[in-house]
């Protein structure tokens, strides 16, 4: 065996393992965002609504790990309530435009033509407005609340994947497979949806791991800027915007939500990253 071998063998395995840790990483923090979620009503110590007036800007301690915000509300609280919300926002917010993007993507990619040229001229005019700008100005438009959030995040987050399944289809339907599937005489419907899209949707997957994390943000932006998440609700964005004011005197009231988006957001990029090194996807 020679030395080159061997070099060769144990970069293979540190790619390897650098993978796997990835993606056992990615999926590790995910799972633990879910779990304390789905247990808030129990691992909560307080009433993340709370006020206690006695309690206002507690510094962290044995009783509010965390400390209290302006309010005498536990920090923990609404940081563990907070999750439930965030992970709503990034999950939802995906969901439409993922469902949207892929319909009109699978039908522009595989029919061609007029239906193609409509469809991605919509893609442009949408495009030709900053992602932030056009979000905000729908929310304005309807109103602030999660609702016009997720309707905002639709209206504009679906561009992106049409795009990556229109290319895909166009590429696709011109396969060997996708020939003998027509020869046969397949409707369109089939062949569309159960021979091309399964084939064509590993881009749009990894790509909504990323923009999870877009979504992400945009909802703690769209929060902090007072037009998402309503107080008196736990929400990380809300309670970042809250502390602001106390960001010299009382850290942890901006600190502690803070690093959960963070987390949360690495969680959603390891993952991703992970998958497209598995399913051999490159953005």
């Amino acid at each position: 065996m020679t030395v080159d071998t061997l070099t060769s063998g144990a970069v293979g395995w540190r790619t390897i393992f650098s993978k796997q840790l990835m993606l056992v990483t990615g999926a590790g923090l995910l799972l633990f965002f879910v779990l304390l979620a789905t247990s808030a009503p129990v691992l909560a110590p307080y009433d993340p609504i709370l006020q206690n007036g006695d309690a206002r800007l507690q510094a962290p301690s044995l009783l509010h790990p965390f400390g209290t915000d302006n309010f005498g509300r536990d920090v923990l609280s609404r940081v563990i309530w907070g999750t439930r919300i965030d992970l709503q926002i990034a999950l939802i917010g995906v969901a439409f435009p993922f469902l949207i993007g892929t319909a009109v993507g699978t039908i522009a990619g595989f029919f061609g033509g007029i239906v193609d040229a409509l469809f991605m001229r919509l893609v442009d005019i949408i495009l030709a407005f900053p992602f932030l700008v056009l979000m905000l100005s729908i929310i304005a438009i309807l109103g602030p609340g999660l609702g016009s959030f997720y309707i905002a995040m639709a209206l504009v987050g679906w561009v992106s994947y049409a795009r990556l399944i229109r290319a895909q289809m166009l590429v696709l339907k011109n396969s060997d497979y996708a020939v003998a599937a027509v020869s046969l005489g397949f409707s369109r419907m089939r062949i569309m949806f159960r021979h091309l899209l399964p084939n064509a949707i590993a881009g749009s997957i990894v790509f909504a791991m990323s923009d999870a994390v877009l979504v992400l943000l945009s909802g703690a932006a769209v929060s902090y800027l007072g037009l998402g998440v309503q107080p008196p609700v736990a929400e990380w964005g809300v309670m970042v915007a809250e502390g602001q004011s106390f960001i010299t005197t009382a850290w942890w009231i901006t600190l502690f939500p803070g690093l959960s988006i963070v987390c949360l957001a690495f969680g959603f990029s390891m993952l991703g990253d992970a998958l497209g090194e598995r399913l051999g996807v490159h953005e």
